[in-house]
């Protein structure tokens, strides 16, 4: 249910992998080379290595599949480059923690009757799924703006790059499950800055719940039921569902949540609930912890769309859905202040997450603050067709982690000519050594001539 704070393969082997680690180098682009390892979803044990992710004229190869290009696709071999290096299943990587964190609350605190694990996790599903399982499963329109190609990864028309771990919503429920946590990377296109980055990490849990098991609790619950006939949809439930239903579901959301939370954050922490919209859930909520003063938005969660989980085979059944952010739990639990730093290799950094239990305290030691490099790029942009996202995408392409920031510092449109000029100013620092400003100036020399070539801008250089 990833999409939930920020927008919003079929096989059952793939529900309860086995892990193979291979060590793969491949070309993540003409100029660098990255050494990553690749964890695949496969119950059979193989030494043949995944061929390494390539996109040529005509298609895109990605773990072992290859797609054929048309006018979506659009993702980039510096995005590539970053699929299946799976930050959260890396041992004592600080996504890691906060993702065992959450596991292990969950398999304590909700057992079934014969004292196992009621929810199952699921957390290295692929993240290339096609188009009708990011979207369409999930009820979200055609005409969404979540859909743009501006703020998404296409491999093509059909194929795309998870933008939220919702995605696999509706197969692992068609599987049969009842009760999961699922965990991911995710991608979207996206600003630059210190709390965005184009790959991501999310978490989010399902719960659905027959007749018997939501109301056998309630004083003659036998006679209450979850659906209705001839209902109407109000900012309270859904057409189908009861009223009674409704609160019992999105009580046991709201408890669960609370409680994890503070498992999280501390039993003292003080929240508050925000009624708010998403396209799969209604009622649906945001949960804001007030942290060192400001309320701080953490998760998004409500009741599942009736017509979603129908759909997926459960049509006895109804239940809720939460999805956060892992990177933003991390930032605010550990102190982390740059986002670029989960991607880092620095020992430095990864070294202060070794933790002999993963409940001991940690708070980042910041590493050296190298200085910073301002360079500031304008050009007139094409009469249509342009997005900033355009932009912030192709500088990442060139410029990757060196790039810190990048922001728009004005906007002119000329009056005889009605043409409008962008000036974006591009915050240059490497997190682990000092850049000097002639490195630098070949990077954004290459950004400036791939503007013009790829974006059909005018230099103002």
């Amino acid at each position: 249910m990833g999409s939930y704070c920020r927008t919003l393969h079929r096989s059952l082997h793939l529900l309860k992998p086995i892990t193979c680690n291979w060590s793969v180098t491949y070309l993540a682009s003409s100029e660098f080379i990255v050494t990553q390892k690749l964890h695949l979803c496969s119950r059979q044990s193989t030494h043949s290595p995944t061929p390494q992710p390539q996109i040529n004229d005509n298609s895109v190869e990605v773990l072992g599949h290859v797609y054929p290009r048309d006018d979506m696709t659009n993702v980039t071999a510096k995005i590539l480059s970053k699929v299946g290096r799976e930050l959260h299943n890396q041992a004592h990587h600080p996504l890691w923690v906060i993702k065992e964190r959450i596991k292990d609350h969950f398999y304590r605190s909700y057992l079934s009757r014969s004292g196992t694990p009621l929810f199952s996790v699921h957390d290295n599903l692929s993240p290339i799924v096609t188009v009708e399982q990011n979207f369409d499963s999930l009820l979200i329109p055609a005409d969404h703006p979540s859909r743009k190609k501006g703020d998404n990864y296409y491999l093509n028309r059909t194929h795309m790059l998870r933008a939220h771990t919702s995605a696999h919503q509706k197969e692992l429920v068609r599987a049969g499950l009842d009760c999961f946590l699922l965990a991911g990377d995710v991608y979207r296109r996206d600003e630059i800055d210190s709390s965005h980055y184009p790959v991501f990490h999310q978490m989010e849990g399902v719960r659905l719940f027959s007749n018997h098991e939501l109301f056998a609790q309630v004083e003659n619950g036998e006679d209450l039921s979850l659906f209705e006939h001839g209902g109407h949809r109000t900012p309270q439930k859904q057409e189908t569902h009861t009223l009674e239903a409704v609160k019992l579901v999105e009580f046991n959301l709201k408890q669960t949540l609370t409680r994890l939370i503070r498992h999280l954050f501390g039993e003292e922490l003080e929240i508050r609930w925000v009624e708010c919209y998403f396209p799969f859930t209604h009622p649906s909520f945001e949960m804001e912890v007030r942290f060192q003063g400001d309320w701080l938005e953490v998760l998004g969660c409500g009741v599942m769309e009736q017509e979603l989980v129908h759909s997926a085979g459960a049509e006895n059944k109804m239940g809720w859905a939460f999805g956060l952010g892992l990177e933003r739990l991390a930032m605010v639990l550990f102190g982390i202040p740059d986002i670029r730093l989960f991607w880092s290799q620095d020992e430095r950094f990864l070294k202060q997450f070794r933790l002999p239990n993963i409940y001991d305290p940690v708070t980042f030691q910041a590493l050296s603050k190298y200085p910073p490099l301002f360079n500031d790029i304008s050009f007139w942009v094409p009469a249509e067709g342009y997005t900033d996202n355009d932009f912030y995408d192709l500088v990442r392409s060139i410029g990757g982690d060196l790039v810190e920031k990048v922001t728009l510092e004005d906007q002119f449109t000329h009056p005889k000519t009605k043409k409008v000029s962008h000036c974006y100013r591009i915050v240059y620092r490497h997190i682990e050594r000092t850049l000097t400003q002639e490195e630098v100036r070949v990077i954004h020399q290459a950004i400036e001539q791939a503007a013009e070539r790829e974006l059909g801008v005018q230099g103002r250089f």
